[in-house]
Protein backbone atom coordinates (compact mmCIF):
# COMPACT_ATOMS: atom_id res chain seq x y z
CA UNK A 1 0.00 0.00 0.00
CA UNK A 2 1.58 3.16 -0.98
CA UNK A 3 2.32 5.77 1.69
CA UNK A 4 0.85 9.65 0.47
CA UNK A 5 3.00 12.67 2.09
CA UNK A 6 0.17 15.75 2.38
CA UNK A 7 0.09 19.30 3.67
CA UNK A 8 -3.90 20.53 4.90
CA UNK A 9 -4.18 24.43 4.80
CA UNK A 10 -7.48 26.64 5.67
CA UNK A 11 -8.63 30.29 4.51
CA UNK A 12 -11.24 31.90 6.52
CA UNK A 13 -11.97 27.77 7.20
CA UNK A 14 -12.42 26.35 4.13
CA UNK A 15 -9.71 23.78 4.25
CA UNK A 16 -8.05 21.92 1.71
CA UNK A 17 -5.40 18.94 1.08
CA UNK A 18 -2.31 19.97 -0.66
CA UNK A 19 0.37 17.76 -2.85
CA UNK A 20 3.13 18.83 -3.46
CA UNK A 21 3.34 17.45 -7.42
CA UNK A 22 6.64 19.28 -8.35
CA UNK A 23 8.00 15.83 -9.13
CA UNK A 24 4.97 14.74 -11.15
CA UNK A 25 4.55 11.75 -8.43
CA UNK A 26 0.69 12.24 -7.77
CA UNK A 27 -0.46 12.20 -11.32
CA UNK A 28 -2.37 9.16 -10.95
CA UNK A 29 -4.61 9.93 -8.15
CA UNK A 30 -8.00 8.10 -9.35
CA UNK A 31 -11.59 10.14 -8.36
CA UNK A 32 -11.96 7.41 -5.87
CA UNK A 33 -8.55 8.26 -4.16
CA UNK A 34 -9.29 12.01 -3.96
CA UNK A 35 -13.12 11.29 -2.17
CA UNK A 36 -11.34 8.88 0.15
CA UNK A 37 -8.60 11.85 1.20
CA UNK A 38 -11.31 14.12 1.09
CA UNK A 39 -14.04 12.56 3.23
CA UNK A 40 -14.12 14.01 6.83
CA UNK A 41 -14.55 10.44 8.63
CA UNK A 42 -12.78 7.84 7.06
CA UNK A 43 -10.26 9.98 5.56
CA UNK A 44 -7.92 13.58 6.43
CA UNK A 45 -10.84 15.65 5.32
CA UNK A 46 -11.39 18.77 3.32
CA UNK A 47 -13.51 20.75 1.18
CA UNK A 48 -11.13 20.03 -1.87
CA UNK A 49 -7.54 18.79 -3.02
CA UNK A 50 -4.41 20.65 -4.70
CA UNK A 51 -1.81 19.71 -6.35
CA UNK A 52 1.34 22.32 -6.89
CA UNK A 53 2.87 21.36 -10.47
CA UNK A 54 5.53 22.73 -12.42
CA UNK A 55 4.59 24.78 -15.51
CA UNK A 56 6.87 27.02 -17.44
CA UNK A 57 6.64 30.62 -17.47
CA UNK A 58 5.15 30.38 -14.06
CA UNK A 59 5.78 30.05 -10.73
CA UNK A 60 3.43 26.91 -10.39
CA UNK A 61 0.35 25.46 -11.94
CA UNK A 62 -2.92 25.00 -9.53
CA UNK A 63 -4.84 22.31 -10.24
CA UNK A 64 -8.00 21.83 -8.05
CA UNK A 65 -10.35 18.65 -7.24
CA UNK A 66 -13.97 19.27 -5.23
CA UNK A 67 -14.38 16.99 -2.38
CA UNK A 68 -15.97 14.60 -4.72
CA UNK A 69 -13.07 13.39 -6.67
CA UNK A 70 -14.10 15.83 -9.91
CA UNK A 71 -11.43 18.10 -11.26
CA UNK A 72 -12.61 21.63 -10.90
CA UNK A 73 -12.73 25.10 -12.02
CA UNK A 74 -11.15 27.99 -9.98
CA UNK A 75 -11.27 28.60 -6.20
CA UNK A 76 -10.28 31.30 -4.99
CA UNK A 77 -8.94 30.55 -1.23
CA UNK A 78 -7.86 27.69 -2.54
CA UNK A 79 -5.62 29.56 -5.16
CA UNK A 80 -4.51 32.10 -1.69
CA UNK A 81 -3.29 29.01 0.29
CA UNK A 82 -1.87 27.44 -2.81
CA UNK A 83 0.11 30.57 -2.55
CA UNK A 84 1.05 30.59 0.86
CA UNK A 85 1.81 26.70 0.17
CA UNK A 86 4.55 27.67 -2.19
CA UNK A 87 5.92 30.28 -0.25
CA UNK A 88 6.44 27.62 2.68
CA UNK A 89 8.01 25.86 0.50
CA UNK A 90 10.89 28.34 -0.28
CA UNK A 91 9.24 30.36 -2.79
CA UNK A 92 9.93 33.76 -1.46
CA UNK A 93 9.15 36.12 -3.46
CA UNK A 94 7.32 39.78 -3.84
CA UNK A 95 4.86 38.90 -6.58
CA UNK A 96 3.70 35.62 -7.56
CA UNK A 97 1.77 34.46 -11.20
CA UNK A 98 0.51 31.17 -12.00
CA UNK A 99 -1.80 29.63 -13.97
CA UNK A 100 -5.37 27.64 -12.79
CA UNK A 101 -8.30 26.08 -14.41
CA UNK A 102 -9.53 29.66 -15.38
CA UNK A 103 -6.37 30.78 -16.39
CA UNK A 104 -3.49 33.38 -15.30
CA UNK A 105 -3.35 34.99 -11.87
CA UNK A 106 -0.79 37.45 -9.75
CA UNK A 107 -0.64 37.03 -6.25
CA UNK A 108 0.78 38.72 -3.12
CA UNK A 109 1.57 38.22 0.11
CA UNK A 110 1.64 40.98 2.90
CA UNK A 111 4.05 41.93 5.72
CA UNK A 112 1.16 40.81 7.71
CA UNK A 113 1.11 37.51 6.31
CA UNK A 114 -2.66 37.68 4.31
CA UNK A 115 -2.68 36.67 0.93
CA UNK A 116 -4.62 38.22 -2.20
CA UNK A 117 -5.32 36.93 -5.52
CA UNK A 118 -6.02 38.47 -8.65
CA UNK A 119 -9.16 37.24 -9.75
CA UNK A 120 -10.05 37.34 -13.59
CA UNK A 121 -12.50 40.20 -14.87
CA UNK A 122 -15.60 39.83 -15.17
CA UNK A 123 -18.06 41.23 -18.07
CA UNK A 124 -21.33 41.13 -16.87
CA UNK A 125 -23.81 39.81 -14.35
CA UNK A 126 -26.86 37.91 -16.05
CA UNK A 127 -29.92 38.76 -13.97
CA UNK A 128 -32.42 35.52 -13.54
CA UNK A 129 -35.60 35.57 -11.68
CA UNK A 130 -34.60 38.45 -9.10
CA UNK A 131 -31.25 36.88 -8.56
CA UNK A 132 -27.91 37.41 -10.44
CA UNK A 133 -25.45 34.86 -12.20
CA UNK A 134 -21.71 35.32 -13.07
CA UNK A 135 -18.50 33.63 -13.13
CA UNK A 136 -15.70 34.31 -11.05
CA UNK A 137 -13.57 31.46 -12.06
CA UNK A 138 -16.32 28.97 -11.13
CA UNK A 139 -19.79 29.52 -11.94
CA UNK A 140 -22.53 31.81 -9.09
CA UNK A 141 -25.70 31.92 -8.44
CA UNK A 142 -26.42 34.96 -6.17
CA UNK A 143 -29.22 35.91 -3.78
CA UNK A 144 -29.62 38.92 -1.98
CA UNK A 145 -31.62 37.99 1.57
CA UNK A 146 -32.76 39.45 4.68
CA UNK A 147 -30.97 37.56 8.08
CA UNK A 148 -28.60 35.17 6.53
CA UNK A 149 -27.27 33.59 9.36
CA UNK A 150 -30.97 32.29 10.30
CA UNK A 151 -31.60 31.16 6.54
CA UNK A 152 -31.98 27.23 5.60
CA UNK A 153 -28.66 27.94 3.11
CA UNK A 154 -28.72 23.87 3.01
CA UNK A 155 -31.55 23.15 1.92
CA UNK A 156 -32.17 26.25 -0.39
CA UNK A 157 -28.90 26.21 -1.46
CA UNK A 158 -29.54 22.22 -2.78
CA UNK A 159 -32.55 23.03 -4.22
CA UNK A 160 -30.98 25.84 -6.83
CA UNK A 161 -28.10 23.69 -7.35
CA UNK A 162 -30.25 20.58 -8.54
CA UNK A 163 -32.99 22.89 -10.25
CA UNK A 164 -33.17 21.91 -13.88
CA UNK A 165 -31.09 24.81 -15.34
CA UNK A 166 -28.44 24.24 -13.38
CA UNK A 167 -28.56 20.04 -12.25
CA UNK A 168 -25.66 18.98 -15.14
CA UNK A 169 -23.10 21.07 -14.63
CA UNK A 170 -23.81 22.58 -10.99
CA UNK A 171 -23.47 25.74 -9.74
CA UNK A 172 -22.71 27.30 -6.39
CA UNK A 173 -25.08 29.23 -4.41
CA UNK A 174 -24.28 32.41 -2.44
CA UNK A 175 -27.04 33.99 0.25
CA UNK A 176 -26.00 37.51 0.86
CA UNK A 177 -26.97 40.27 3.42
CA UNK A 178 -25.97 44.07 3.60
CA UNK A 179 -24.61 44.50 6.80
CA UNK A 180 -23.36 48.50 6.27
CA UNK A 181 -22.50 50.05 3.30
CA UNK A 182 -19.12 48.42 2.35
CA UNK A 183 -19.73 44.94 3.99
CA UNK A 184 -21.38 42.34 3.86
CA UNK A 185 -22.24 38.78 4.31
CA UNK A 186 -22.14 35.30 2.54
CA UNK A 187 -23.07 32.15 3.13
CA UNK A 188 -22.48 29.77 0.31
CA UNK A 189 -23.30 26.45 -0.94
CA UNK A 190 -20.69 24.56 -3.04
CA UNK A 191 -21.22 22.44 -6.00
CA UNK A 192 -19.01 19.38 -5.46
CA UNK A 193 -18.90 19.67 -1.99
CA UNK A 194 -22.81 19.26 -1.93
CA UNK A 195 -23.07 21.68 1.33
CA UNK A 196 -22.13 24.65 2.92
CA UNK A 197 -18.26 25.51 2.94
CA UNK A 198 -17.02 27.99 5.78
CA UNK A 199 -15.97 30.01 3.26
CA UNK A 200 -15.83 30.40 -0.70
CA UNK A 201 -12.91 32.56 -2.11
CA UNK A 202 -15.01 33.12 -5.56
CA UNK A 203 -18.53 33.07 -4.02
CA UNK A 204 -17.50 36.13 -1.62
CA UNK A 205 -15.86 38.00 -4.93
CA UNK A 206 -19.03 37.40 -7.15
CA UNK A 207 -21.19 38.33 -3.88
CA UNK A 208 -18.94 41.28 -3.86
CA UNK A 209 -19.28 42.58 -7.08
CA UNK A 210 -23.16 41.69 -7.12
CA UNK A 211 -24.03 43.92 -3.99
CA UNK A 212 -22.12 46.67 -5.74
CA UNK A 213 -22.90 46.95 -9.37
CA UNK A 214 -24.16 49.87 -9.22
CA UNK A 215 -20.74 51.47 -8.29
CA UNK A 216 -18.63 52.85 -10.53
CA UNK A 217 -15.27 53.48 -9.63
CA UNK A 218 -13.33 52.49 -6.77
CA UNK A 219 -14.50 49.47 -4.27
CA UNK A 220 -13.27 47.84 -1.59
CA UNK A 221 -16.07 45.30 0.56
CA UNK A 222 -14.93 43.49 3.86
CA UNK A 223 -17.05 40.20 3.35
CA UNK A 224 -18.10 37.94 6.54
CA UNK A 225 -18.43 34.09 6.02
CA UNK A 226 -19.03 31.59 8.74
CA UNK A 227 -15.18 31.29 9.08
CA UNK A 228 -13.61 34.47 9.09
CA UNK A 229 -13.36 37.79 6.89
CA UNK A 230 -12.63 38.41 3.66
CA UNK A 231 -11.82 41.16 1.36
CA UNK A 232 -12.80 42.29 -2.07
CA UNK A 233 -11.43 45.27 -4.08
CA UNK A 234 -11.95 46.01 -7.60
CA UNK A 235 -12.79 48.32 -10.49
CA UNK A 236 -15.65 48.94 -12.23
CA UNK A 237 -15.41 50.48 -15.94
CA UNK A 238 -18.38 52.99 -16.98
CA UNK A 239 -19.48 50.08 -19.30
CA UNK A 240 -19.99 47.35 -16.29
CA UNK A 241 -17.08 45.62 -16.36
CA UNK A 242 -14.88 44.50 -13.41
CA UNK A 243 -11.43 44.99 -13.08
CA UNK A 244 -8.34 44.62 -11.20
CA UNK A 245 -10.19 42.36 -8.50
CA UNK A 246 -8.58 41.36 -5.94
CA UNK A 247 -9.13 38.65 -3.08
CA UNK A 248 -7.55 38.98 0.43
CA UNK A 249 -7.51 37.05 3.66
CA UNK A 250 -6.00 34.75 5.94
CA UNK A 251 -4.11 31.64 4.73
CA UNK A 252 -2.35 28.99 7.36
CA UNK A 253 -1.14 25.51 7.38
CA UNK A 254 -2.76 23.02 10.21
CA UNK A 255 -0.96 20.59 9.74
CA UNK A 256 1.16 17.78 7.39
CA UNK A 257 1.30 14.09 7.82
CA UNK A 258 1.81 10.70 5.83
CA UNK A 259 -1.45 8.91 5.10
Amino acid sequence: MSTTHFYKYQGTGNDFIILDNRDANHNDLTLERIKFLCDRRFGIGADGLMLLNTKPGFDFEMKYYNSDGRESSMCGNGGRCLVKFAHDLGMHKNTYRFIAPDGEHDAEIDVDGKVSVKMKDVRNIREYHGDSILDTGSPHYVKIVSDVMDYDVFHKGMDIRHSSEFAKDGINVNFVEQKRTDEIIVRTYERGVEDETYSCGTGVTASALVAYHNECGYNDVTVITKGGRLTVRFDRTFDGKFVNVWLSGPAEKVFEGNI
